[in-house]
């Protein structure tokens, strides 16, 4: 994995000290997602004006009115997807584009659906400068409700918040599969990992958290939302 310019050594130790205090010091245990955090400047998917920013441990503004999430917050959704080389991922919410890179690092093939043309579009740029293992396709389209005709999935995540989890996206994922969501009203949601088993689908919680709305029908209405009132 690389970049066309590669980091400076100034984010390089940002980085490095990111996965040591944010990730590994809190409870990050897989290898292989701290390597891809590691690797992948995060620098490159936020806007200049908030680009000092990008190491700090917290979700940051990009445009459209979105979020790039908290590190810890990508290395913990990875983490409990569980993607390996070669599985096919569904993103509901590109945003930046940096949670698709990090999974395509571990070798992912990802679609992943964006509202906002604008995010979209910046996330193909960003992510057509890595040289990732893994694939990433990002569309412009509602993405609430999933994407069926590419179902079945071996993974799913959802990086907005859904009051409960839509039953399209139960169905989209293969046998074995994994999704995460968060769950729950706009202020506060729990991040939520369903596995399936057959027609069975095993629930846990992993914490409280705060993400900006999924919108359309699978999620919340499209009402004016932000994030840091």
């Amino acid at each position: 994995m690389g970049t066309e310019e590669g980091a400076t050594d100034i984010t390089a130790r940002q980085r490095a000290r990111m996965v040591d205090e944010q990730l590994r010091a809190r409870g990050i245990r897989d290898d292989r997602v701290l390597e891809a955090m590691t690797a992948i400047p995060r620098e490159w998917f936020i806007g200049e004006r908030y680009r000092r920013r990008a190491y700090a441990d917290e979700a940051v503004p990009i445009d459209a009115g979105q979020t790039i999430s908290q590190p810890w917050i990508v290395a913990r959704m990875t983490e409990l997807l569980a993607p390996r080389p070669g599985d096919r991922m569904l993103e509901l919410g590109t945003g930046s584009g940096y949670q698709a890179a990090i999974l395509a690092a571990l070798g992912a093939d990802v679609l992943s659906l964006e509202r906002h043309a604008e995010l979209a579009q910046q996330a193909r740029e960003r992510i057509a400068s890595l040289d990732l293992p893994g694939s990433v396709e990002i569309r412009v389209a509602d993405g609430s409700l999933g994407d069926p005709a590419g179902a079945p999935y071996d993974g799913i995540i959802v990086t907005a918040a859904a009051p409960a989890i839509p039953v399209e996206l139960r169905d989209q994922l293969a046998d074995g599969g994994r999704l995460v969501i968060p769950v729950g009203p706009r202020n506060r949601q729990i991040l939520t990992l369903a596995v399936r088993h057959g027609n069975d689908w095993v629930e846990t919680a992993h914490g409280a958290c705060v993400f900006v709305p999924l919108i359309g029908p699978g999620g919340f209405p499209d009402e004016r939302f932000d994030p840091f009132l």
